[in-house]
């Protein structure tokens, strides 16, 4: 079990704390609303996140090798989707009352995962790194690779909504607090831009 948990926390390190469109989205809105307020989004991500890394884990995968087109579309409707929440925090951010503006729901938190074509290749080449192709016990490998990436995630996924809380903290003043929501709101819509460019493209 050691010998596959560690060297696969090293390898999902960079992939899991770097800037990306979930982390940029639960920093803004732990910004926005606060830690306690994103935690019905962070588990709706992180439940989908297991559910589809056991479903690529024993074979959800083929059928993306069988239709290419698939991803495609997954990476264009998921850059649509990060645009339309940043579009939500920007609003927020132009809204000077709280009860105008509506934190993440577990909903909001699932379709992120599931639109993130950034989680299906992190959990394909995990899997093509750490699931042998004879390995004995398999299934059980699937959960626990499937579990250890969700926990690490989650992990990644607290801290940068409690720096973006903290953050938030620092600008006292309502009028600061708007700008650096619209801030935040704005490096997100520019993830999702770049989503769109290389579903697009790519």
């Amino acid at each position: 079990m050691t010998q596959t948990v560690l060297p696969l926390l090293i390898f999902l390190f960079p992939l899991a704390y770097s800037p990306g469109p979930g982390n940029l989205f639960f920093a803004a809105n732990g910004a926005r609303f606060g830690l306690r307020a994103t935690l019905p989004a962070n588990a709706g991500y992180h439940v989908a996140t297991w559910v589809v890394t056991v479903g690529i884990g024993l074979g959800f995968s083929a059928m993306l090798d069988t239709v290419p087109a698939l991803f495609r579309w997954i990476g264009v409707f998921g850059a649509l989707y990060v645009l339309w929440l940043a579009l939500g925090i920007l609003r927020a951010g132009i809204t000077p009352d709280k009860v105008a503006a509506r934190s993440a729901g577990w909903w909001d938190g699932a379709i992120l995962l599931l639109l993130n074509p950034k989680a299906y290749v992190i959990i394909g080449l995990m899997f093509s790194q750490f699931l042998a192709s004879d390995a004995d016990h398999r299934f059980g490998l699937v959960l626990l690779i499937a579990s250890v990436f969700t926990l690490n995630n989650l992990l990644a996924f607290l801290l940068w909504t409690i720096a973006g809380d903290r953050l938030a903290r620092g600008f006292r003043n309502p009028a600061q607090a708007r700008w650096l929501t619209l801030a935040i709101g704005g490096v997100l819509a520019l993830v999702g831009v770049w989503m769109l460019r290389n579903g697009l493209v790519g």
